[in-house]
């Protein structure tokens, strides 16, 4: 037996090293604090927030809150083409693709921090030639396997902030996705909206021109029959002909904005227009809901906002892990192999192994590793600005459109009552022209009157329900962010579809 050691100690069993090393090395973990500055949100004075809004809130603030909004809209067909889109629009599947990836890369970050086990393994047989007279061989077989382990200690925090920069680009992936589902439910009703205030202005388009060509075919008689000028039949005439090409434009304009609507749900044309034709009997309409009286909630309610916001986490976390990488780096390794040869009748039989740590320390490097530290200092402060400015944006956002909300409100009653008065004009000017104490020219100039009212009437309706709508996405859509990913709406991550609620033009 050999000696245990100079000094006569008794020799540590190889475990006994291992064990001890393995506790330094939690001793060390525990002792070092991860490097890089500790991310804290910017606070809403440093963001400079207002306290309130500077707009009025619809109804005092008083109404229904926002979940579950589009559901109270009253139309059915805006609900079906809403979850065709969240069904088969492309920027979903692509969101919900990137949590998928974002997520794989956090996985893959928590797995630098734990230890490595590699096995291997091998069979030879080989046969050779005894170099004898009589030439014989010999045949041998060579059996081996074998495991490799490795850790590398995360002695100043490289691998935790690089976990924190992951979970924080995984939750800004998730919030992308609520942003864009929040964007396409507000895109399809907008332009479902415009589609249907089109199909309105169409039908009064179509009354105008038929009854411009009543009004030609009366006058060119009575021309006929020398009962008015020829400068009257020219005048309906050409009044006939300006409704007519009226109609044609409105009609084109239709077609362009049912057109809009086919990318977005990804459905047939023929079946898209069968399905918003059905809806001819549904009325559109709006439903008030509150708006929180203090903008900080914008914060934590509007899914790009929180988005921008957890990039800005990552990018302080990545200040961490470029300064870690100035660091020393300690790795724990070590292996064992069993192996077994035999040949000509004998076996040898062989088992080594090797355990020990390795030190890897920067000394030079040209300046790299704080050109690092440099980038990713300057990528934060990209980023701060950058959540500075969605919070700007946000706030003007849901300003302006409070604003043109509460307008487009103040002015329907006034508009409603305008139609009214300059059809009953048209009217009363259609009945004394008739009875030949009129002019035409002032019965033309009356329907035109009213037209244009009735015409003003579908214009504010239609701003109403739009400004309700982008409202709705200024403050966030109703988004919750413990609810609303894939997973809580019973989705796969990858190629997800949301069942986004639904919304309706009188």
């Amino acid at each position: 037996m050999p000696p245990s050691s100079a000094t006569g100690a008794p020799r540590r069993k190889p475990g006994a090293r291992s064990g001890s090393i393995a506790t330094l090395a939690a001793a060390l973990l525990s002792a070092c604090a991860a490097v890089g500055p500790t991310y804290r949100p910017p606070t809403a004075e440093a963001l400079a927030l207002p306290s309130t809004w500077q707009a009025a809130l619809p109804h005092q603030g008083q109404a229904a809150h926002l979940q579950g909004w589009w559901a109270r809209l009253g139309d059915p067909v805006l609900v079906e083409l809403q979850r065709l889109a969240n069904a088969n629009n492309p920027s979903m599947q692509k969101a919900a693709a990137q949590i998928a990836s974002a997520r794989a890369s956090l996985d893959s970050s928590k797995a630098a921090g734990v230890p490595t086990l590699t096995g291997s393994g091998s069979a030879t047989r080989a046969k050779a030639s005894t170099g004898t007279s009589t030439g014989g061989s010999i045949v041998s077989s060579t059996l081996s396997g074998g495991l490799d382990a490795s850790w590398e200690l995360d002695l100043f925090g490289s691998v935790r902030r690089n976990v924190e920069a992951s979970e924080a680009t995984a939750q800004a992936r998730e919030a992308d996705w609520n942003d864009t589902r929040v964007s396409l439910a507000a895109e399809v009703a907008s332009d479902y909206i415009t589609y249907r205030a089109c199909l309105a202005t169409l039908q009064l388009a179509r009354a105008d021109a038929a009854s411009r060509q009543a009004t030609a075919r009366i006058t060119t008689g009575s021309w006929r029959d020398g009962a008015s000028s020829s400068a009257d039949a020219m005048l309906a005439e050409a009044s006939a002909a300006s409704g007519r090409a009226s109609q044609l434009a409105q009609e084109a304009e239709c077609e362009v904005d049912l057109k809009a609507l086919v990318p977005l749900t990804g459905l047939a044309e023929p079946a898209l227009r069968q399905l918003v034709d059905s809806a001819a009997g549904h009325s559109l309409q709006s439903a008030p809901f509150a708006v929180q009286s203090l903008p900080v909630a914008l914060l934590s309610q509007r899914p790009d906002v929180v988005a921008k916001e957890r990039a800005l986490a990552a990018a302080s976390a990545s200040i961490g892990v470029a300064e870690a990488s100035r660091y020393p780096r300690l790795s724990l390794s070590g292996s064992i192999a069993r192996s077994a040869q035999s040949s000509g009748g004998a076996q040898v039989l062989s088992t080594p192994w090797s355990f020990g740590p390795s030190l890897s320390l920067p000394l030079f490097d040209g300046g790299a590793a704080k050109a690092s530290v440099r980038s990713a200092e300057a990528n934060y402060v990209i980023a701060l600005a950058d959540y500075r400015q969605a919070v700007s944006t946000a706030v003007q956002e849901v300003e302006q459109n409070l604003v043109r909300l509460a307008s487009a409100e103040a002015r329907e009653a006034d508009v409603q009552r305008s139609a009214e008065g300059y059809r009953s004009v048209a009217n009363a000017t259609e009945a004394s022209w008739r009875a030949g104490s009129d002019s035409l020219l002032s019965y033309e100039q009356t329907r035109r009157d009213a037209i244009s009212a009735e015409q003003s009437l579908v214009t504010v309706q239609r701003d109403r329900l739009l400004y309700g709508v982008a409202l709705y996405k200024a403050v966030g859509g109703g988004w919750d962010v413990t609810a609303n990913t894939p997973e809580a709406q019973g989705l796969s991550p990858v190629g997800a579809s949301a069942s986004i609620p639904p919304v309706s033009v009188k």
